[in-house]
């Protein structure tokens, strides 16, 4: 399968993260997002939303969206809880990366670290919605090791794609005591070098 994808996006390093986890062959396709790369023709054919990541299948099927591309290649490994409730908190996770955690940090390291912007001219809803996204992962991990169940999960390196570059988006990740081992501890599940 190919794997379009921006190396600078977290939602697209997810998928390439549970890849490379799952020994699952791939060829990653850099795409510059920046460049107008998803608005081709081409691109729009397989993707109609012009979004990386997408996941282009050696049978011709396409799949988008990075949680539901992980959650497609994960379905049969033990980074998807076999207790069907633990599961479904998984998801649980999933989705509120997309809607209450993503749009804030993510943009706001889009802002600061490929726009040039100053931390100064950051929107400060978004910052304070990042902040309490960050509140609220701190709270969870501060009562459990990682987001659903005992062990690392698909919640888990959904969220650490842009909870561990947090600081680039101007976020002071030094006040979360818990954030910052499960930021470790994921890291080196996946075998990943530390976040500078």
């Amino acid at each position: 399968m190919k794997v379009y994808g921006d190396s600078n996006s977290g939602n697209c390093l997810k998928v390439k993260w549970v890849c490379d986890h799952l020994a699952l062959p791939y060829r990653w396709v850099e795409i510059d997002t920046r460049k107008g790369e998803t608005r081709t023709p081409q691109f729009l054919e397989m993707n109609g939303a012009g979004q990386v990541p997408t996941v282009a299948f050696d049978d011709g099927r396409t799949l988008a969206q990075s949680n539901a591309i992980i959650r497609y290649l994960a379905r049969d490994s033990a980074l998807v809880p076999r207790d069907a409730f633990t599961a479904a908190k998984m998801d649980e996770w999933l989705f509120w990366e997309q809607y209450s955690h993503e749009p804030y940090i993510a943009v706001c390291r889009f802002l600061l670290v490929y726009l040039g912007k100053d931390a100064s001219e950051l929107d400060p809803e978004k910052v304070k919605r990042g902040y309490a996204a960050l509140d609220r992962m701190e709270q969870h991990l501060a009562a459990s090791r990682f987001f659903a169940g005992e062990a690392v999960s698909l919640a888990d390196i959904s969220l650490l794609a842009y909870t561990r570059v947090a600081h680039e988006g101007g976020f002071d990740l030094d006040r979360y005591a818990s954030v910052r081992r499960w930021i470790g501890d994921v890291e080196a599940f996946l075998g990943l070098p530390p976040a500078r």
